[in-house]
């Protein structure tokens, strides 16, 4: 998400540190090159116009003038103008003490039946919520599949009915919701090729039976400045009251999400950064102009970290750590933690400096984790806690029982054991750093 466009900005911040004093000369030619760092990431050009010209005006300002190091200022006003473009603040979901209705809408290809379950998923882990999917997509018998089988696989109740009148479907959808404790309610609707006045009818008609409370259109981020027109033809239709964007772990340049409020006035709730159905997170100006510009967002890794790391096992491991007798059988408990982390390159991409570290393109093979796991689950209980029993015939039984060579198993052993020591003077407090 958004390299294209970090790369761009990280270069041009780079070039104004360099300079001992701001110029009118040299904050042009910067501005020239953020005009077409920002047209070439696809950002609307109305915008791309006024974002330069603010940052020329406050560049040129006697703040930066004064300043020891303008270059810093110069990244810091960069930083505040994609903070205003993307909204200033979070525009949270709206939740009800009682039942909660949400409207999904959106184009056909844009991931609103996924982002559904996502989005199922997310309230009920958040806020403790109860949530119901209702299936009024009628058209497609594939959609109402799609949406029971992932009904399934996060055990969340789906309301469907197969073909029939979608008003009617959702009508009985929230009443059955009420009547059985549900208390956030996610009614999938029609996915359109394009706005449709049929279709979009049919939206205002659900929505004028049921009214919901939220009102939330799935916007694919690689639609580009297409997405600026769907979201007004759909906001003519639907009171709209924020967006979803989707794919934003692809190869989008990000245009589409600098340009949408700025543009319709319509704010960007959650931003889906991964496949699976924990990918949801909530979409905060200040830590995506942080992205933007390299800088990271360490919450968002904390943010995940907490959501399936247990609290209790990860105190006792930490204990384990100090005491120096962190084993085998720890090891393993934490790392099917981190596995449910997702693609742990995709945490990496988050942690400040990333990029200039290189590890923003880095590939995690997960082949690598399932062989070491194998290796560990063919020792006994007895040799995780003790590996230092380990012998020739030992490792050749686990080599042999996890399908490995005993190189892999010694290689595991001996990288366990650095670990253990690095880990036990990073929590006592003795780790020295060359610097």
């Amino acid at each position: 998400m958004f390299d294209f466009l970090t790369d761009k900005l990280d270069n041009i911040i780079s070039k104004v540190k360099g300079y001992g004093t701001i110029t009118e000369e040299n904050i042009s030619e910067m501005t020239r090159e953020i005009r077409l760092a920002l047209l070439e990431a696809d950002v609307n050009y109305k915008i791309v116009g006024e974002f330069v010209n603010s940052v020329k005006e406050k560049a040129l300002g006697e703040e930066v003038k004064k300043s020891l190091k303008p270059g810093e200022v110069f990244a810091s006003i960069i930083r505040n103008e994609l903070i205003n473009l993307l909204g200033s603040e979070s525009s949270p979901l709206i939740i009800k003490n009682g039942i909660t209705i949400v409207l999904m809408s959106g184009l056909q290809g844009s991931g609103k039946t996924t982002t559904v379950g996502k989005l199922g998923n997310y309230v009920r882990k958040k806020y403790n919520k109860r949530p119901l999917f209702i299936a009024c997509d009628v058209y497609r018998p594939a959609a109402i599949d799609q949406l029971v089988s992932l009904g399934k696989s996060l055990n969340i109740e789906v309301y469907e009915e197969g073909k029939g009148n979608a008003v009617e479907i959702a009508k009985r959808g929230v009443e059955y919701a009420k009547n059985n404790g549900f208390d956030y309610v996610l009614i999938d609707t029609a996915g359109r090729l394009q706005i449709d006045e049929t279709l979009m009818e049919e939206l205002q008609n659900i929505s004028e039976s049921v009214h919901p409370d939220e009102t939330l259109l799935v916007i694919d981020a690689m639609m580009g400045q297409d997405g600026v027109n769907v979201i007004t033809g759909f906001n003519e239709k639907l009171t709209l009251t924020g967006c979803i964007l989707t794919k934003m772990d692809g190869d989008t340049k990000g245009g589409v999400a600098l340009s949408l409020r700025h543009l319709t006035n319509i704010p960007i709730k959650l931003i889906g950064d991964s496949e699976k159905l924990d990918g949801l997170s909530e979409f905060v100006p200040t830590r995506i102009a942080d992205r933007i510009l390299g800088m990271g967002d360490i919450v968002r890794v904390a943010e995940k970290a907490s959501e399936v790391i247990n609290e209790e096992e990860a105190k006792e491991a930490a204990k384990k750590m100090k005491k120096g007798s962190f084993d085998l059988e720890d090891f393993l408990k934490q790392m099917k933690q981190i596995k449910k982390l997702g693609p742990l390159e995709n945490l990496i991409k988050l942690l400040p400096g990333a990029k200039k570290m290189g590890l923003n393109n880095i590939e995690i093979d997960p082949k690598i984790m399932a062989r070491t796991e194998a290796i560990i689950l063919s020792m006994t209980p007895y040799e995780r806690r003790h590996p230092e029993i380990l012998k020739a015939s030992r490792k050749q039984r686990i080599a042999t029982g996890s399908g490995t060579k005993v190189e892999e198993v010694n290689r595991l052993l001996n990288q366990f054991e650095q670990m253990k020591i690095m880990m036990k003077n990073l929590t006592n407090g003795n780790m020295k750093f060359p610097f």
